[in-house]
């Protein structure tokens, strides 16, 4: 690339005030630096928000915050492998890696499945290894229902909108199902919401997404209705606890309020959490937000929604840009899900919507989220290197 070329690129960046705030540049570096904060600054939160939990299980105090350590480092290595992946090979193999997330998430079924917390949605050996292939299911469906749906709108024409959109629907069905078998509601909303956003951009027929959405709902409704303990945690979210529920239904909800509520404007300091000494359950997991807002505070909280922000505006930013269409809605469905996710977890805590058990990407303890996040991060990564200001100053570097 010529002198004057490079000079080109690089000239947005001398653009001050908020035109840097659309800047795909800008976006691409600030999407990093957000994923790179959250994944350290969780390593840290596991740590303090765990340690008491180990020691009283006769273990080292550090023994949960160095196994999340070891997951991230083996997440970044899967990141920086997906991130120098052009985007056409994620188009090329989206429909097997959709098969074999599948086919790891059928092994739940079998005597393979490991249940937590009333969940079947885990393989391995308990105690020893255990995965969630939940996840990767929706790192698959991310990358391949884009792809499906470019590729269906071209075939409506010759062979017909149900032909046509067959292999989508059945593959989508499939995989929602699949998640489902294991009980996992939390996480079988957050498919539906990668699903929803997909075929909304994908030009999927109107009809055809209001019944979607409506066979959507009735099933949600359904399957809440046929579990005591799932209407009961509803019910906990919004109506007034009894005293008898406060050691049920309403202790975990209960018990993140009072810890973020402990923190005050800047905290009690890490490390100092009151809530963590057997208190607050999941503590290190699905609650950590709880912990967070009780030992850094408001500012600390505030902080971490902010960068989830940021997060979501730069994937936005460069799926705007960006003239393919496909990496536009794999970009989108990356951030409905990380981002959503994250919001679904911090609405949880602070009681706007029922316990439901769904982590905190990059921040909550478990490796088969970070790990699968972190891989996410990385294809968002190489989506966002074919922006043309974005790959010119790649190609410079």
């Amino acid at each position: 690339m010529t002198d004057g070329a490079a000079a080109q690129t690089r000239e947005p960046l001398k653009n001050g005030g908020t035109r840097n705030l659309a800047n795909p540049l800008w976006c691409f570096h600030g999407f990093r630096l957000c994923v790179i904060i959250l994944t350290i600054f969780g390593v840290i939160m596991v740590f303090s928000s765990s340690s008491v939990n180990m020691i009283a299980n006769g273990q080292s105090p550090w023994a949960q915050a160095l196994k999340q350590g070891m997951y991230c480092v083996f997440g970044l290595v899967i990141a920086f492998i997906t991130m120098m992946l052009p985007a056409s090979f994620y188009r090329k193999i989206s429909f097997w890696f959709l098969l074999g997330a599948m086919v790891m998430q059928a092994a739940t079924l079998t005597p393979l499945g490991v249940e937590v917390n009333g969940n079947k949605g885990w393989i391995g050996i308990p105690g020893v290894f255990t995965m969630q292939p939940a996840e990767i299911v929706k790192l698959a469906l991310c990358i391949w229902m884009p792809n499906e749906l470019i590729n269906a709108r071209k075939q409506v024409k010759k062979v017909g909108a149900p032909r046509a959109y067959s292999k989508l629907i059945l593959g989508y069905l499939c995989a929602f199902c699949l998640v489902m078998s294991g009980k996992d509601l939390g996480t079988g909303l957050i498919i539906l919401a990668i699903g929803g956003i997909a075929l909304l951009l994908g030009g999927f027929p109107g009809k055809w997404l209001a019944g979607a959405a409506l066979l959507g709902i009735c099933g949600i409704v359904g399957f809440i209705l046929t579990s005591p303990n799932r209407l009961g945690r509803i019910m906990a979210a919004y109506r007034t606890c009894s005293p008898s529920d406060l050691q049920g239904v309403c202790y975990q909800a209960v018990h993140g309020k009072y810890a973020i509520a402990s923190g005050g404007l800047l905290g009690v300091g890490i490390g100092n959490s009151g809530e963590k000494w057997g208190y607050l359950p999941e503590a290190h997991n699905d609650f950590i937000f709880a912990i967070i807002g009780e030992e850094t505070g408001f500012v600390g909280a505030a902080m971490v929604i902010l960068l989830f922000i940021v997060m979501t505006w730069c994937m936005l930013m460069v799926a705007v840009q960006v003239r393919d269409r496909y990496i536009t809605m794999a970009l989108v469905c990356i951030a409905v899900w990380i981002v959503g996710q994250a919001f679904v977890n911090i609405g949880v805590v602070v009681s706007l919507l029922p316990v439901m058990g769904v982590p905190m990407p990059f921040v909550s303890a478990g490796g088969s989220s970070l790990i699968m996040c972190l891989g996410a991060a990385g294809v968002a990564i190489s989506l966002m290197k074919e922006q043309p200001q974005v790959k010119a100053e790649n190609r410079i570097l």
